[in-house]
Formats: C-alpha cells, structure tokens, sequence
C-alpha cells in the first residue's frame, strides 16, 4: 500500500510539474515575467526616474546663471528620464513624466531667468517641448507595445495549433495502430474458420483412433508409451486451436452481476498445484473487492493467463503476488477496480512491453503467443484496461482496471442501445 500511495504522489508531483512548465512556456510565449518581478521593476524605474530628474533639478539650482551652457546640458539632459518614462510606462509614462519636470523647472526660469525675457521664453518653449516629446514617444512605445501583444498572441495561438495537431497526430497513430490490429485480427478471423474445419476434424480423429489402440496396450510397454505421447500432444494442439479461435472469433460478454474476488479464488485455488510443483509463492493480498457487471467465465480465463504467465515468468523460489492499488484517503471515490500481478521473473525489456499483446508475439519456448492476447481482448471487451510496466532483471507488474458495476453496465447498456 506504501508503493502505490508512493506512486500517486509521485504521478501528482509529476502532473503538477508538468502543469507548472506548460505554464512557464506560456508567459515565455506571451513575454509576461513572473508577478514580483514586475513589480520590483515598476519600483526601480520610479525610483530611477525620480533620483534623474531631481538630480537635473538640484543641478539647475545650484549652478550659477553666469554658466549658461551647464544649464543647457542639464536641460537638455531632461530628454532621457522622458523618453525612459515613455519606452516603460507609454503615453501616460512620457506625459507624466514631462509635466513633473516641467513643474520641477519652472520655478527656476521663473525667479532665476525673469530678468531675462528672451531667455525665459525660450524656457518655457522647451517644457512645451518637453510635454510634446513625452507625448509622441509615449504614443509611439504603446503602439509598438501593442503589436508586439499581438504577435505574443499570434505565437501563442501558433503554439496552441501545434500542440493541438501534435494531439491528432498521436490520436491518428493510435486509430492506424487500431485498424492495422483490425485488418489482423480480421483476416486471422478468416484463417481460424479454415482451420477449424480443416485441423479440428482429422485431430478428432487422430486422438479417438490413439486412444483406442492405447487399451490394446498395458502400461509400461512401449507402443503404450507412443500413444500416450500422441494423446497428449493431439489434445495440446487441440488446445492451441482452441485459443486461436478464442482470438479470432468475436464473442459476446454476458454481462451480470459478478463476485471478482470469488473469481480470482477460484482461479488460485486452480493454479496452486502448479505453483507449488514449481517451487513458486502465489499469494493473494486482496480481502476484499466490489462487485462488478462482468463475464464470471471470461474474467476467469484472464485471471487465469496472468497468473500462469507469471509462474512460467518466475524462477524456482520466486514469487507471484496479486494485490489491490490502493488510493489515498479523501479522494474521489474511483471508478475502476485496480489489479496488480506482480512476478519475480527476469522482466521485459522496454521494446517489448507492447508486443507481448499481440498474437503469436511469445518468448517462451513452446508458447503460442496467444494467451495475453486472449486476456488484453477479454478486458477490453469489459470496458477495462491492461498494461505492464516492468524493467529487465526487476520482474513484471501487470495492472488491470476494471469498471465498477455501474458505470460498466452503462457503457454495457450504451453498446447495445448503439447496436439496436
């Protein structure tokens, strides 16, 4: 249980970071830093501007009039704390700014420079040049502002595209994936009517015919031996095309009301000879599970694949666990019942996680390549799901959810209402 609430936190860590990130590219995108960081800036910037202009101020005041051509550095010097105001803060940054200088300024043209007419009317011109540089550059910073907003939209919108036609891409793989499974099955469906007729008939045969000759024949004698090694392998073969025809042929889930850890039971006390004839540890760690809407059989034979294909996984002493993934306290209340089948066997490589479910895709000497093929059908065929995750050397995990019994009725009763 400490696993697997191990395992959620860390899928909501993961999804939250993920969440964070989508979120960190967006304000790249759109050119918007972080909340505080704006701040600060807007704070430095007054700070910045206010320290310009008072400095130029206490400069034109303390700097005697007979030095005129300071005074027209620093009143040229005005200019910059203006059109920084304008660049940051756009029409009303320049035109605020201009009036405070022009306000911070006039006092000295007024009581300095009144004994001089012309020189205080040229002044006076440049504080109404002041304002009117504030003004046409501010304009122009919030027009280039305001394009730039747009084409942060416009790359944003971009983004948005890409991502939703990276989502169809891999909506489009998956459907070719599907149809490709289809076109398979399809024509493994047309195969399994010929083999049927053609295989299961004279196999009959041959089995009957053997065991016949095998009561002329006492054990121990060699021509016993023989029909009894002909007995086994026809009934195996007979098997194989059993399971074949299981995949291929479409069969109908008779939806009822279904006791799953009676099922899974069932299916244990089945298999515990052999694991016990194998030196393996089955164990079932699961007290309790709900009831669902599912095919007792068919769910019986899933059950069945998974726990055979984890003892022949598993070496002499090792271990075949099944087990419930828990979710932790004050969540929602789920909708799936999780099955975890855990082995100690050697593990699939990565390349191979997807395959093992595809017919006649097997590693094992002597398996047909059906039987988890067989299992993924029957759950999907119950609304469900089926994945393993396992690394080389570390065992395997297959997990199986399964609907509860409401929703899995509904989706039942949805089906059939689409195929009236």
């Amino acid at each position: 249980m400490k696993e697997n609430t191990d395992f959620n936190r860390q899928s909501w860590h993961e999804n939250t970071k993920n969440c964070q990130s989508h979120e960190n590219r967006k304000n790249t995108i759109q050119g918007i830093p972080p909340m505080e960081t704006i701040r600060k800036t807007f704070v430095l910037r007054i700070i910045f501007l206010v320290i310009f202009v008072t400095g130029i101020s206490v400069l034109h005041y303390l700097t005697p009039l007979n030095l005129p051509m300071l005074h027209d550095i620093y009143q040229r010097l005005y200019y910059i704390p203006i059109i920084l105001a304008a660049f940051w803060f756009g029409l009303r940054g320049g035109l605020g700014c201009a009036l405070v200088v022009s306000i911070a300024y006039a006092p000295h043209v007024l009581f300095q420079w009144g004994e001089h007419i012309h020189l205080e009317l040229e002044k006076y011109l440049e504080m109404i040049l002041y304002n009117v540089v504030g003004g046409i550059t501010g304009l122009l910073s919030q027009r280039e502002q305001l394009k730039t907003e747009q084409l942060q939209q416009t790359a944003l919108g971009l983004e948005q595209s890409y991502e939703q036609l990276s989502r169809q891409s891999e909506r489009i793989t998956e459907m070719e994936g599907q149809l490709r499974k289809a076109e398979r099955l399809s024509t493994i469906g047309e195969l399994a009517a010929v083999l049927a007729h053609e295989i299961r008939n004279p196999l009959g045969s041959i089995q009957g015919t053997a065991e016949i000759l095998k009561d002329d024949f006492q054990p121990g004698d060699r021509k016993y031996e023989f029909l009894e090694i002909m007995v086994k392998e026809s009934q195996r073969l007979n098997n194989v095309v059993e399971d074949f025809l299981r995949l291929a042929r479409p069969q109908p889930v008779l939806m009822r009301e279904c006791n799953l850890l009676l099922e899974l039971n069932n299916v244990i006390s089945l298999v515990s000879s052999e694991a016990r004839r194998r030196s393996i540890t089955l164990e079932c760690r699961v007290d309790s599970l709900p009831d669902i809407a599912g095919d007792p059989e068919k769910l019986r034979q899933a059950f069945l694949n998974i726990i055979l294909n984890g003892l022949q996984a598993a070496e002499p002493g090792g271990s075949v666990i099944i087990s419930r993934q828990h979710f932790e306290p004050g969540t929602k209340e789920p909708a799936w019942v999780d099955l975890l089948f855990t082995d100690s066997g050697p593990g699939i490589p990565p390349t191979e996680t997807e395959k093992i479910f595809e017919p006649f895709y097997t590693t094992k000497e002597g398996g047909t390549g059906l039987g988890l093929a067989i299992t993924r059908k029957i759950i999907e065929g119950h609304g469900g799901k089926i994945t393993v995750e396992s690394k080389p050397g570390s065992g395997a995990v297959f997990h199986i959810q399964l609907p509860l019994k409401r929703a899995a009725a509904r989706e039942s009763n949805e089906t059939q209402n689409s195929g009236n």
